[in-house]
C-alpha cells in the first residue's frame, strides 16, 4: 500500500538551544526575576497558547509566569503513559519558547525534590519565593480545578483574577444564554448559530451549498486498497527524550505503550501536522470519517484534537485552513463541512453542556448500570475482533477515532450495562485529547446515554450489522456476525436486544425506537427467550 511521506525530523526552532543550555537560561532568568512582580500568572498544561488571555494582559517586564508539573494532575486518573509524555513535553517546549521571547518563567518539574504535587501547593511556594501582588489565571477546562482556583483568594490573602478562556468561540455565558428556556439542547441548532457567528462556510445569511449539514454523505465504508496517508510523525528531541525517561520510570504501571513517540509537542510542528492533514487527508475525511479498518488506526482523520485541546493550535485557524481548502477546490464541501462541524459545532457544544450541568453531571446513570468495566479494556485481549482492534490501537497510540469510541468501545459498554462513571474514567485516562470538559459529555451523554437524552434523542446502540457494514473487523473475527444467538454468534447481536428489552420502561416511548421495539415484539416468544439467554450467557463470562 502506498503511503504519503510523513516522518518529520526535529526542527531548528525546537532545537534552538541544547537542553543543558536551555535549563541554564531558564535558571538565569529565574534569578533575575523582579523581587516583587506585579502578577504571578499560572499557565496550565492545556493552555499552551501564546495568545492566552492571561498572557495578553501581562507585562513581560513586571510579571512572572508559573508553570508546574504536579503529581495530582498525572494520577487523579491513571493517564496513558503517552498522554502524560505529550503534555509534559509540550509544556517544557512552551516554557522554553516563552523564555526565549523575553518572559520570566518559573518552571517546576515533576521530579523536583521539593515539588508538593498540587497546584495549590506550588502556587503557595511560588508566592513565598516571589511575593507578587496578585495571581492571574485563565479559567481552567475542568470544574474541579476551577473550584480550587476560587479558594485561593482566601487561602493566600491575595487578589485572584480568573479570565475567560476566549480560545473558545462560545463563552460559558454565551452557552447559558443559548440554552436558557430551550426544551431540547440539540447540537444542530447550536452549530447553526456558531456558523452564523463565525461566518465559516456562509454565503451571506445562508450556508454555502444550501444545506447546513452534509453528514448523510459522510457514512461510506473504506477499502484497504485505498491510498491512505499516515499521520504526521515527529522525532523526539532532547527535551522529549528526557520526558520519556521520566514517564517510563514514574508511570510504568499506567496503561499504554510509551514508544515510539511521534506527537507534535511544539506549535511549529503542530502547524506542520495541520498542513499535512489539509494536503493529504481532508479531501477524503468526509466520505470515510465513520469507516474502520483493521491495522489502519488513522484512515483520513486529522489527529489534531490533542494539539487543539492543549493550545498548540487555535480552533479558528484550523477551521480557516479547512475552509480555504474548499474555496481553492482542494477538498469537497461534505468533507470540509463535516470537519468544521466537529470543531465549532460539537466541540463547543459539549463544553457548553459540561459547564451547564457540572458538578452533578458526572453522576448521571439513566439506565442504573452497575457492571464493572471488563478487564479486556485494559489489555485488548478479547476474541471480539472489533474491540481488540479499537482497544489495541488505544493502548498503542492513545488514540481512536470517534466511531471507534462511540460504536465499538462505547456501544459495547452501554449494551453490557457497564457503570457509566467507570466508562468515563477509562476514556479520560486513555486518550491524549481527553480533558474532562470535552470527554465527559461525549462519554456520559452521547456514548452511554447516561443523561437520559440531554445530548442525543436516542441511544447510539447497534448490533453487529453496523460494525460489519462500516468495517472489516468481522472478517477476521471468531464470532459470526450473521448469527444472533449461540456460542458462536456475534455478542453485539444478542446484547443489542437484551439492552432494549431490559430498558423498555425507559426507552419504550422514545419515538425513534418505535419500529425497533415493533420488530422485537414480532419475534416469537421462544426467539426472544433465546436472545435473552444467549446475552445472559455471554455477560456471565465478563
Amino acid at each position: 500500500m502506498r503511503r504519503a511521506a510523513t516522518r518529520c525530523d526535529a526542527h531548528p526552532f525546537a532545537m534552538r538551544f541544547a537542553y543543558d543550555v536551555l535549563l541554564q537560561k531558564i535558571s538565569e532568568l529565574n534569578q533575575v526575576m523582579p523581587r516583587t512582580p506585579r502578577s504571578l500568572i499560572l499557565v496550565l498544561g492545556d493552555q499552551l497558547w501564546h495568545g492566552l488571555a492571561s498572557l495578553r494582559s501581562a507585562d513581560k517586564k513586571r510579571d512572572v509566569i508559573l508553570m508546574v508539573e504536579v503529581a495530582d494532575e498525572t494520577t487523579y486518573v491513571r493517564h496513558h503513559k503517552k498522554k502524560i509524555a505529550f503534555i509534559l513535553s509540550a509544556m517544557r517546549h512552551f516554557a522554553s519558547e516563552l523564555s526565549a521571547s523575553g518572559w520570566k518563567v518559573d518552571y517546576v518539574r515533576l521530579d523536583a525534590a521539593d515539588n508538593t504535587g498540587s497546584f495549590t501547593g506550588e502556587v503557595g511556594r511560588a508566592l513565598a519565593r516571589l511575593k507578587p501582588e496578585r495571581i492571574v489565571v485563565t479559567e481552567p477546562g475542568e470544574w474541579r480545578v476551577l473550584q480550587m482556583f476560587e479558594t485561593w483568594a482566601e487561602t493566600f490573602g491575595l487578589p485572584v483574577t480568573i479570565l475567560d478562556d476566549d480560545r473558545f468561540i462560545a463563552s460559558r455565558e454565551d452557552f447559558h444564554a443559548w440554552a436558557k428556556d430551550r426544551r431540547q439542547l440539540r447540537m444542530e441548532f447550536f452549530y447553526r448559530d456558531m456558523r452564523r457567528k463565525t461566518h465559516f462556510l456562509m454565503d451571506g445569511d445562508a450556508p454555502v451549498g444550501g444545506k447546513w449539514n452534509y453528514d448523510h454523505d459522510n457514512r461510506k465504508p473504506a477499502a484497504n486498497d485505498l491510498f491512505i496517508p499516515d499521520v504526521a510523525r515527529f522525532s523526539a528531541d532532547e527535551i522529549t527524550r528526557d520526558v520519556l525517561d521520566l514517564v517510563a520510570q514514574r508511570f510504568g504501571n499506567h496503561i499504554g505503550t510509551l514508544e515510539p513517540f511521534w506527537f507534535a509537542v511544539t506549535r511549529r510542528d503542530a502547524l506542520i501536522a495541520l498542513d499535512h492533514f489539509m494536503t493529504h487527508a481532508l479531501a477524503k475525511f468526509g466520505d470515510h470519517q465513520d469507516a474502520m479498518l483493521t491495522d489502519q488506526p488513522f484512515l483520513y482523520h486529522s489527529v489534531l484534537s490533542p494539539y487543539i485541546n492543549v493550545g498548540l493550535l487555535d480552533p479558528r485557524e484550523v477551521c480557516r485552513a479547512a475552509e480555504l481548502a474548499f474555496h481553492e477546490g482542494r477538498s469537497p464541501l461534505n468533507a470540509v463541512e463535516g470537519f468544521i462541524r466537529q470543531i465549532i459545532g460539537w466541540r463547543e457544544y459539549v463544553r457548553g453542556i459540561y459547564w451547564l450541568k457540572m458538578p452533578d453531571y458526572v453522576d448521571e446513570n439513566f439506565f442504573e448500570a452497575d457492571r464493572a468495566l471488563p478487564d479486556f479494556y485494559w489489555t485488548g485481549q478479547t476474541e471480539m475482533a472489533c474491540l481488540k482492534a479499537a482497544i489495541g490501537q488505544t493502548i498503542e497510540h492513545a488514540y481512536a477515532h470517534h466511531i471507534q469510541r462511540l460504536m465499538i468501545t462505547g456501544n459495547f459498554a452501554m449494551l453490557a450495562g457497564v457503570n457509566p462513571r467507570e466508562v468515563h474514567e477509562w476514556y479520560l485516562m486513555v486518550y491524549a485529547d481527553a480533558f474532562e470538559w470535552v470527554e465527559l459529555p461525549n462519554t456520559l451523554g452521547m456514548s452511554q446515554f447516561a443523561d437520559g437524552g440531554l445530548l442525543g434523542s436516542k441511544p447510539y446502540a447497534g448490533g453487529g450489522n453496523y460494525i460489519n457494514k462500516m468495517s472489516d473487523y468481522c472478517r477476521g473475527c471468531r464470532f459470526d456476525v450473521k448469527q444472533r444467538t449461540g456460542p458462536d454468534a456475534c455478542p453485539f447481536n444478542a446484547l443489542y436486544w437484551h439492552f432494549l428489552h431490559r430498558n423498555r420502561s425507559k426507552l419504550g416511548n422514545n419515538h425513534r425506537l418505535g419500529q425497533v421495539y415493533a420488530t422485537w415484539d414480532k419475534m416469537s416468544a421462544d426467539g426472544r427467550d433465546d436472545v435473552i439467554a444467549s446475552a445472559d450467557a455471554f455477560l456471565d463470562t465478563l
